[in-house]
């Protein structure tokens, strides 16, 4: 039976994505789920139709907010964006895993207590998409080079499969967060997701916060796939 300790942890680590492209779909998630869920994540979707401002209205509930607009430019103005994030109250913030992009990403946020994730490979890519960018090596190396150079520049940790996660724990020394998108229920359509995990699965191999959108968020009732995920997680959590 799965504890209601274990339980507290799981809805601590599962993060909803706010796939929206307008506020108010996003606004009425939240609603449903209520209680049930306390940390979403908001993206592209909502960028620029107000998803800055639905940010701070989520903190104002006490909500936790995962801004993943993954920062890509030139240092300076990474710097600059990812400062003015942390005035906002953001709990984590992604940016593209290069390791200039991240020193910069560090320098922004200061003495926040916001949290900075570097992307390593979306979980959309696989071993043909990274070929055609120009690595000449599988995921999986490409995903442990990236961490560590986060590890060196001083993020908090990445954004990875939990496919990696166990890799990413040995080479890493347990210093990195992992945050794992790419989670399906057992069964479930991958839709454009190519290395994909159970939400037990992605527990037990080492991720510490899990991301997951269509899987709630296009259920015929969300809370209830919320509430099964974190039932899952829980049990996975569960010292035997």
């Amino acid at each position: 039976m799965t504890d209601s300790r274990s339980v507290d942890l799981a809805r601590e680590k599962l993060i909803v994505a706010l796939d929206y492209w307008n506020v108010e779909d996003a606004r009425k998630l939240v609603r449903d789920l209520g209680e049930e869920v306390s940390f979403y994540k908001i993206g592209l979707g909502l960028q620029l139709v107000g998803g800055n401002e639905f940010a701070r209205e989520l903190i104002a509930q006490g909500k936790r907010v995962f801004l993943d607009y993954k920062y890509y430019d030139i240092a300076e103005t990474v710097q600059r964006a990812v400062a003015q994030a942390a005035k906002l109250n953001i709990t984590f913030l992604t940016v593209h895993g290069v390791a200039s992009i991240m020193k910069a990403a560090v320098a922004g946020r200061g003495d926040s207590d916001m949290k900075v994730f570097g992307v390593t490979v979306l979980t959309s890519m696989d071993a043909d998409d990274i070929k055609e960018m120009g690595f000449d090596c599988n995921v999986e190396d490409l995903v442990v080079a990236r961490a560590k150079k986060a590890l060196e520049v001083g993020v908090d940790g990445v954004i990875a499969s939990a496919l990696e996660a166990a890799e990413l724990r040995k080479h890493t020394r347990n210093k990195l967060m992992i945050v794992s998108p790419g989670i399906r229920p057992s069964g479930g359509d991958r839709h454009d997701q190519k290395r994909v995990a159970t939400p037990s699965e992605a527990i037990r191999a080492g991720a510490d916060y899990l991301v997951l959108g269509r899987p709630i968020y296009a259920a015929s009732d969300p809370k209830a796939a919320a509430r099964t995920t974190i039932r899952e997680m829980a049990d996975a959590l569960r010292p035997d």
